[in-house]
């Protein structure tokens, strides 16, 4: 469940760095993390605040503002992080009283680290980070040698988002025009003190090749797949055509139901909410209700998508097969996707729109009706 910022807190994403050191040849916060950008990751943590700036690097601006332009405020960074961050908290003057400063870098940000910021400067802190304490021995080392140790109380691996007040981070920044490693830094040299909130060890920084992989094994303990089914039928009654999937079929017969009889529709929407374990069409519009009596069944389908969204998942595939001796569905079939992805907002190479016959063995073998089985895969984002 993504975190909701109470009113004035903005988010502030940094990705305007070149870091390459993770190979693939690109920047690291635009290679694939199952099948997506890192940056995608990183923004999705954020989606419940109200404003979300992102930096990126000038070379990167068309594809970010194609991408992200919207919901998400897109600035030009500048050649240090430090400088970029500005650009970002310009942004936002005038416009939030706190901000969580995120390097895009950091996917996997647990819900939990990002609350924990927000609740501590809700208790009053002048600012909160997230951080680990350091565990292991520690070496100084020369030469591929050790050198020395040194002791590790009181050290801490630091984390983002951090969190601040807008208008005391902007002024530490314009204090210290020099680069830091981190925002912690300049707030700290501004006498600012920062409150110490719990980190995550699947908060990690994608730097290096191996990075992805352990990126990726997090993703897997913590993914959540889940899997609907969906099956329909509805009568021919008289008629000139069929609707399925969204697209008018020209036929001798049309089907009788209390909307527009869309079978095909009907079978995936209720496929959408038995992965989300809502029931069916009939929970959340009742035929006995006279307002769905001819109605689009595209409205249903919408609802469904968007209920998936709501809760957190995004849809996977979606699978249809068309049950009749006719209508001819194989010339409409591409036209069918193609609607249903218009209506659920999914690309058309995950969407399937097939037919078959019954052998003429049963209702639809002998031409009283159609059916319609789908199959949905949500998958938590």
């Amino acid at each position: 469940m993504t975190v909701t910022a109470p009113p004035g807190y903005a988010a502030l994403i940094t990705a305007a760095g070149r870091g390459t050191r993770a190979g693939g040849g690109l920047p690291k916060q635009w290679r694939l993390l199952g099948g997506r950008p890192v940056l995608d990751h990183a923004l999705a943590a954020f989606a419940g605040f109200d404003r979300i700036v992102l930096v990126v690097h000038p070379d990167d601006m068309a594809w970010a503002m194609e991408r992200y332009a919207g919901p998400v405020t897109i600035v030009t960074g500048a050649q240090t992080r430090a400088a970029s961050v500005r650009a970002g908290l310009d942004a936002l003057e005038g416009q939030a009283t706190h901000v969580l400063i995120h390097d895009g870098a950091r996917p996997l940000v647990p819900d939990a680290v990002i609350q924990g910021v927000i609740d501590a400067l809700q208790a009053g802190a002048q600012a909160a980070a997230p951080a680990l304490p350091v565990s292991d021995a520690l070496w100084r080392g020369s030469d591929g040698r050790v050198t020395g140790t040194a002791p590790r109380d009181g050290l801490y691996r630091a984390q983002t988002p951090q969190g601040f007040t807008l208008a005391q981070i902007s002024m530490a920044h314009r204090r210290h025009a020099d680069d830091a490693a981190d925002d912690v830094e300049l707030a700290r040299l501004a006498g600012i003190e920062v409150a110490i909130t719990p980190g995550s060890e699947d908060n990690l920084k994608i730097t290096y090749p191996a990075d992805f992989a352990r990126a990726e094994r997090i993703r897997g303990r913590d993914m959540d797949i889940r899997l609907g089914n969906g099956y329909d039928v509805h009568a021919f009654t008289s008629g000139d055509h069929v609707t399925l999937c969204g697209v008018r079929v020209p036929h001798d017969a049309g089907l009788l139901g209390h909307s527009d009889a869309d079978v095909g529709m009907h079978a995936l929407t209720d496929a959408i909410y038995g992965a989300l374990a809502q029931g069916d069409i009939g929970r959340h519009f009742p035929p006995s209700d006279p307002q769905w009596k001819g109605a689009d069944s595209a409205i249903f389908l919408a609802h469904a998508a968007s209920l998936a969204r709501d809760k957190g998942f995004r849809i996977g595939n979606a699978d249809v097969t068309l049950i009749c001796e006719a209508p001819k569905i194989g010339p409409h079939a591409l036209a069918m996707a193609h609607r249903l992805s218009e209506i659920m907002g999914l690309e058309e190479s995950r969407i399937s729109v097939k037919a078959t016959t019954s052998e003429r063995l049963g209702f639809t073998g002998r031409r009283e009706g159609i059916a319609a089985i789908a199959t949905a895969t949500l998958i938590k984002e």
